[in-house]
């Protein structure tokens, strides 16, 4: 496979912006023209290898940060937003679209804003949600979603909320439990700490300066919900100056971010970086050893996992996401070069489906995506028993990857043949080019369909190369 190469206009300017630097003393740094530095700023030319040599030696860049980032995923999820119907002229090249991404991005940003917006109206349309006769009626993204996009596009990973909860978390690496932190700390801010059986998962009354945490729980349920409220009394200023710089668009947004950013805090601190980046080298990145040294869940080590991109000391990039048992995706987050559908559920040919059908168990897949580039994927359902008779059980399955030079470093390597076959899976039907797959559900955007009455394959149709 040919290598493609690497333009980064818009890292190198910001990179250049937070240094400081002119455009000439910044060329000087690198041993490069002016001239030079200029064309490569604008993507008129690709960044050479001495040029991310020089980055890394002269400002010690973490050069991941110049491969798989936000132009990227703007390329993936505007070739999602062009796959859809409304657009009936051609699709631009993904080499425009790289250009736009690389380019322009506050416009391709401005782009996929749009396109949310009308599939949000036209699907109120369809569902007769009476949009149109509300007088509150408004056409803007939906705060969920919003949201959902501002983590996407800051890699999931949040440096100082991060650095932050590790600095809490430091006192349990020297033989305390992070609960017993949790708890001293409650103590000191003269708030009880009460495990009910009829409380729901977390409840806290300021008034009463009472924090009721359900009984019913698991362990690391109720350790992140302890460590949940921990951020919202003791993070509150950081977290709100994190919310400023989004600048989300409506009240209910910044409410919902507000409790992402006290998940991530929790997260954070249950799986605090250094000790847990250090134990999951050491594990070899086995979830389950990972999950009993940290008395954390399976799907909270997948997760930390895929947020492991702090500058200057990455983790394996990992994709992270949970499904629901009709597919839809209920979290996501890519720090590969594999991107997920913001529409609809993922490939039926990954084996991320096929969890729920062994409960318990890691299942392990290489798969290949149209690109031609290979991941270790696994997959193993999570479902969450409510803790009484009848009450009813949240089914899910999380997937979990890496790109396949890094599979030897993870357990679940051992055994397979990692130069054998490798399954095929894409991104979502109407962008996936492969024209021979058995569980396509709708013709892909891009490809002449060829349809033949007297003669039927797996297929309705051919799709022509």
């Amino acid at each position: 496979m040919p290598t493609q190469k690497l333009y980064a206009g818009v890292k190198l300017r910001e990179i250049r912006g937070r240094i400081g630097l002119t455009q000439k003393l910044f060329a000087e740094k690198l041993g490069v023209s002016l001239p030079y530095l200029n064309q490569m700023e604008n993507n008129h030319r690709p960044v050479s290898a001495a040029v991310v040599l020089a980055l890394a030696q002269e400002f010690g860049l973490d050069v991941t940060e110049l491969t798989v980032g936000e132009s990227e995923r703007l390329v993936t999820d505007m070739r999602e937003a062009l796959a859809d119907p409304v657009f009936t002229a051609a699709t631009p090249p993904v080499a425009d679209l790289r250009l736009a991404a690389s380019n322009a991005p506050a416009l391709a940003r401005a782009f996929l804003d749009l396109h949310r917006a009308y599939r949000q109206t036209h699907e109120r349309l369809a569902s007769l949600d009476e949009v149109l006769g509300r007088d509150d009626a408004t056409l803007r993204a939906s705060p969920w979603e919003e949201v959902r996009d501002f983590f996407h596009y800051c890699d999931n990973y949040l440096d100082a909320v991060d650095r932050a909860a590790e600095y809490f978390a430091a006192p349990a690496n020297s033989g305390n439990a992070i609960e017993n932190v949790a708890h001293e700390l409650l103590t000191r801010l003269g708030i009880k700490l009460h495990y009910s059986d009829k409380a729901p998962l977390r409840h806290f009354d300021p008034a009463a300066r009472l924090l009721e945490i359900s009984a019913r729980a698991s362990g690391p349920s109720q350790r992140f919900q302890l460590l949940h409220q921990i951020a919202l009394l003791t993070q509150n200023d950081l977290l709100e100056a994190t919310l400023d710089l989004a600048r989300f668009s409506t009240p209910e947004a910044r409410d919902i971010a507000k409790i992402g950013l006290a998940n991530y805090f929790a997260g954070a601190a249950l799986l605090p970086y250094r000790a847990f980046q250090a134990a999951a080298l050491e594990t070899r990145h086995d979830l389950e050893r990972l999950a009993d040294i940290f008395g954390a869940s399976i799907e909270q080590v997948a997760h930390r996992l895929s947020t492991l991109q702090r500058p200057g000391a990455k983790g394996i990039p990992f994709f992270f996401v949970r499904v629901d048992q009709a597919g839809t995706i209920t979290k996501r987050h890519s720090a590969t070069r594999l991107q997920f559908a913001r529409f609809g559920g993922a490939c039926p040919l990954w084996n991320v489906h096929r969890a729920f059908e062994t409960p318990g168990q890691f299942l392990r897949q290489l798969a290949e995506t149209p690109d031609g580039v290979r991941y270790l994927c696994l997959a193993r359902d999570v479902s969450k028993p409510a803790g009484a008779f009848l009450a009813p059980v949240r089914r899910f399955a999380i997937g979990l990857g890496c790109e396949v030079q890094h599979a030897a470093q993870l357990v679940y390597s051992d055994g397979l043949d990692l130069k054998g076959r490798f399954e095929p899976i894409g991104i979502s039907c109407r962008i996936c080019e492969r024209t021979d797959c058995h569980q396509r559900s709708v013709p892909p955007l891009e490809g002449r369909l060829t349809i033949n009455p007297n003669s039927r394959d797996v297929l309705p149709y051919g799709i022509a190369g």
